[in-house]
C-alpha cells in the first residue's frame, strides 16, 4: 500500500472550457465559410441582373416650338442638351432641352434659312448629315455642329451653294457617306433613279439607272447598296465604279409600305400589311442574296417606323400615341408606352438613349434606359440567326473592330466545351486511379504503401500552369504521331494492371511464396506495365499503318490539330489522377478490417473479398471521390487554356478545339469594359460554372449519404 498516493488535480473545468471555445471557433468558422459563399454567389447575381432587366422610359421635359411648320429632319447631340430640326420651309434652328416645362420657355436659337423651301429631306444613318431637296431639285448638305457646347451651329460639308440636280424633280431621296468626305445621293424621278457621287470642292459625278414607278429608295450607309421598292417588286443593286448593277429582284408576297435599315445597313426591315419582318443576306454560291429571316411578333405597320443609329433596335408609333420599341435579337416587343396622341415626327438620341418626338407646336423630350437590348435568355442559350450567317447556331464572338459590330454571346459553346473536357479527364483519369487505389490498399504491402501512396499525392502539388505547358509544348505533337496508341493506352494500362492482381491469386500457393514475397510484386509489375506502355504506343500505331495505309495515316495527321480536346483529357486526366486516387484509397483502406478478414475465412480469394465485400462497402467514399475530381474538372482553367486551340464551338469531336467556362473567363475579363455586356455575361459565365459545381457536389453528397445508409444497413443486418 502506498502511504502517500500522488495527488490528480480535477482539470475538468479546463477541459469544459476548452472543448466550448473550440465548439465555438469551429462552428463561426463554419459559418463565415458558408457566409462568405454566400455573399460572393449573391454578389455574382448582383452583377448579372441588369443584363435582363427592362429597360427604363420617362419624360425629361417639354418644350414648345417657335416655329409653326412641321419638320422633315430632327435630332439631338450625345449629351441631348441640345436638339435642332428643320422644317419644311427649309429653316434650321437649334433648341435647348434643358428638362424646362412649357411654362419656362427654353433656350431657342434664331432659325436660319438653309434652303427656299418647301423642301425635303434625307438623313444619313448616323443622322449626323441631312440632304436637302427643293422642288427645283437643287440639293443642299448640311451638318449640326455641337463642337461649341454653348453655340452649336451648322456646317455645310459641300459648301454654302446648292448643286441643280438636273432635270431630276420630286420624288423619293437618299443620302450615305461612303468615306470621311465623300458622300452618295440617290435621286427616285419618274422614269429614272440619279446617282451622284459628291466630294467638297469636287464636281459631282452623275450616274443613272433606268427604273420607274419607284415608291421608296434607300441606300446602304457606306453607299455599296440601293434599295428600291415599286409595289411589291423588291430590288438590290449593287453600286460600284463601273455603275450600278442588279444583283437581286424579289417578289413580295404583298406590297410593302415601309423600308427601313437597322444599324449597320445589314437588315433591312419591310413592313406591310400583316406586319414587319427582318432581312439580311445570306452567302451562296454565286455570291451574297436578300433573304427572309424571321418577322416580329405583335408588330404592325405604323406612319412612324425609326431606328437607332448605332444599335439594331427600332420603334414603332400609331396614331394614338403607342410607342413600341424592339430589338433585332427579341422576339417580340421589348418595351411598349401610351404617349400623347398627333406625334409627327420621332427620332432617337446617337447612342440611342433618349428620345425626341414633335407633334404639333412642341417637342417631348424623353430618356430612354436600355443598354443591352440584345441580351435575354434566349440568345444565351438558344440558336439565334445573326445577319449574314447560313442558318441559325450557337455563337460566341464577343470583339471585333467594327462599330456596327453586333455582339454574339451564346454560352452553348463554352458549356458544351467544359462538360466535354471534364468528361474526357474523368474518362482517363478514372479507370487508372481506381485501379491504382485497389492495388495500393489491398494487394500492397503496407512498408510499400507508404512509400507509394506520398510520392502519388505529391503529383497532385504539380502547378496546373506547368501541367498546361507540357501538354501544349512536348505532349501535343507527340499525340499526332501516336494517337491511336495514346487512346488504347489507359484502358490497357487499367485492364494489365487488374489483370496481374486477379493473375497472382490463381497462382500456386508455392509459387506466391517463393517468386511473390513482400516487395517483389511491384519489381515484376512495373516492367510489366512499361511493356504495356510501349505496346501502346508503339506497336498499335504500327499496326494501324499496316492496315490502313501509309496514305491514310498521313492524311489523318495532317489533320491533327495540335490544340484539341484529346490533348486537354489526357493532360486534365493527369492532373485528376492524384486526387481521385488519395480520395478512392482512403476510402477503400477505412472499410473495417474485420469484414475483409471474415470473407477470406469464409473461403473467398483476396480478389473476390475486393470485389464483392470492400468496393461494395466503400462505394460511398469512390462515388464522392470521383465527384470531386469531375468538380475540379469543371472548374479547371489553365490546362485547358493552354492545352486546347481555344475555340468556342459546339461540334467537333475528339481532335478539335474548345474553350470552357473558366477558360473563356480568363481570357477576356481582361479586355472586358467595366459594366459592359461582356463583362458582366463573363460574371454571368462564374455564376454558371459555380452553379454547376454546387449542383455536382450537392448530387454526389446525396448520393454517397444513400449508398452509406444502404450499406451500413446491410452490416447491421449481416
Amino acid at each position: 500500500m502506498i502511504d502517500n498516493p500522488i495527488p490528480v488535480h480535477d482539470n475538468t473545468r479546463s477541459r469544459r472550457f476548452a472543448d466550448r471555445l473550440t465548439r465555438r471557433v469551429v462552428t463561426a468558422c463554419g459559418v463565415a465559410i458558408l457566409l462568405v459563399m454566400l455573399l460572393l454567389f449573391f454578389w455574382l447575381i448582383w452583377v448579372v441582373t441588369p443584363l435582363f432587366s427592362a429597360p427604363d422610359f420617362h419624360r425629361v421635359g417639354e418644350v414648345k416650338l417657335q416655329q409653326s411648320g412641321p419638320s422633315v429632319a430632327l435630332g439631338t447631340d450625345k449629351t441631348q442638351r441640345w436638339g435642332w430640326r428643320i422644317d419644311e420651309s427649309g429653316r434650321g434652328q437649334f433648341i435647348e432641352l434643358n428638362g424646362q416645362s412649357t411654362s419656362q420657355p427654353a433656350l431657342q436659337r434664331p432659325a436660319q434659312m438653309l434652303l427656299a423651301g418647301p423642301v425635303r429631306a434625307a438623313s444619313s444613318a448616323d443622322n449626323l448629315t441631312t440632304l436637302l431637296q427643293d422642288n427645283s431639285g437643287n440639293l443642299l448638305l448640311v451638318r449640326p455642329d455641337f463642337s461649341s457646347p454653348h453655340k452649336p451651329q451648322w456646317r455645310f460639308p459641300l459648301g454654302t451653294v446648292p448643286f441643280a440636280s438636273g432635270n431630276v424633280r420630286g420624288g423619293q431621296i437618299s443620302l450615305a457617306q461612303s468615306a470621311e468626305h465623300r458622300w452618295v445621293i440617290a435621286q427616285a424621278g419618274d422614269d429614272r433613279i440619279t446617282l451622284w457621287q459628291a466630294e467638297p470642292s469636287q464636281p459631282a459625278q452623275k450616274t443613272s439607272l433606268a427604273i420607274s414607278h419607284v415608291n421608296q429608295l434607300l441606300l446602304s450607309p457606306d453607299g455599296a447598296l440601293l434599295f428600291t421598292l415599286s409595289g411589291s417588286q423588291l430590288r438590290v443593286w449593287t453600286l460600284g465604279d463601273s455603275g450600278p448593277s442588279l444583283r437581286d429582284a424579289v417578289t413580295l408576297p404583298r406590297p410593302a409600305k415601309t423600308l427601313a435599315l437597322l444599324s449597320g445597313g445589314s437588315s433591312l426591315l419591310i413592313a406591310d400589311d400583316r406586319g414587319i419582318s427582318q432581312w439580311f443576306d445570306i452567302a451562296s454560291a454565286d455570291g451574297p442574296h436578300l433573304r427572309h429571316i424571321r418577322a416580329f411578333d405583335g408588330a404592325r405597320w405604323q406612319p412612324l417606323l425609326f431606328s437607332e443609329a448605332h444599335r439594331r433596335v427600332f420603334a414603332t408609333i400609331d396614331p394614338q400615341g403607342e410607342l413600341t420599341l424592339y430589338a433585332s435579337k427579341q422576339q417580340g416587343a421589348v418595351l411598349s408606352r401610351s404617349l400623347t396622341a398627333g406625334i409627327q415626327r420621332a427620332q432617337f438620341a446617337p447612342d440611342g438613349d433618349g428620345l425626341l418626338v414633335e407633334r404639333d407646336g412642341s417637342w417631348q423630350h424623353f430618356r430612354l434606359h436600355n443598354p443591352w437590348p440584345d441580351i435575354s435568355w434566349r440568345s444565351l442559350w438558344q440558336k439565334v440567326w445573326y445577319e449574314n450567317y447560313p442558318e441559325p447556331d450557337y455563337v460566341w464572338q464577343s470583339t471585333s473592330a467594327n462599330d456596327s459590330y453586333q455582339g454574339k454571346y451564346s454560352l452553348v459553346p463554352m458549356v458544351v466545351g467544359t462538360l466535354k473536357a471534364a468528361g474526357l479527364a474523368m474518362l482517363f483519369a478514372t479507370p487508372l486511379a481506381l485501379a491504382a487505389a485497389m492495388y495500393t490498399a489491398w494487394f500492397m504491402t503496407p512498408r510499400l504503401r507508404r512509400w507509394v501512396k506520398p510520392a502519388i499525392e505529391m503529383m497532385g502539388a504539380l502547378p496546373s500552369v506547368v501541367i498546361g505547358l507540357i501538354a501544349g509544348l512536348w505532349l501535343a505533337p507527340r499525340l499526332g504521331e501516336r494517337l491511336s496508341g495514346v487512346v488504347v493506352l489507359p484502358l490497357m494500362l487499367a485492364a494489365v494492371l487488374l489483370l496481374c492482381s486477379w493473375g497472382r491469386q490463381k497462382l500456386p500457393l508455392y509459387w506466391r511464396r517463393r517468386w511473390l514475397t513482400e516487395g517483389v510484386e511491384v519489381v515484376i509489375l512495373l516492367p510489366v506495365l512499361l511493356l504495356t506502355a510501349c505496346f501502346c504506343l508503339w506497336f498499335v500505331p504500327l499496326v494501324e499503318q499496316a492496315i490502313w495505309g501509309q496514305v491514310w495515316t498521313a492524311r489523318h495527321s495532317a489533320d491533327y490539330q495540335q490544340r484539341n480536346l484529346l490533348v486537354a483529357g489526357v493532360a486534365m486526366g493527369f492532373a485528376l489522377v492524384p486526387l481521385i486516387f488519395t480520395l478512392a484509397e482512403d476510402a477503400i483502406f477505412s472499410v473495417p478490417a474485420s469484414q475483409g478478414q471474415g470473407s477470406l475465412a469464409l473461403g473467398a480469394t483476396q480478389w473476390q473479398t475486393l470485389t464483392r465485400v470492400v468496393l461494395p462497402g466503400a462505394s460511398s467514399g469512390i462515388f464522392a471521390a470521383l465527384m470531386i475530381g469531375f468538380g475540379r474538372a469543371l472548374g479547371e482553367t489553365m490546362i485547358v487554356l493552354m492545352a486546347t486551340s481555344n475555340t468556342p464551338v459546339t461540334d467537333g469531336g475528339l481532335l478539335q478545339g474548345l474553350r470552357s467556362l473558366s477558360a473563356n473567363v480568363a481570357v477576356e475579363m481582361p479586355e472586358a469594359a467595366a459594366g459592359s455586356a461582356h463583362y458582366r455575361i463573363l460574371f454571368l459565365s462564374a455564376l454558371v460554372l459555380l452553379v454547376f459545381t454546387l449542383v455536382v457536389n450537392t448530387i454526389a453528397e446525396m448520393v454517397r449519404q444513400r449508398l452509406r445508409q444502404r450499406y451500413s444497413q446491410q452490416e447491421v443486418q449481416g
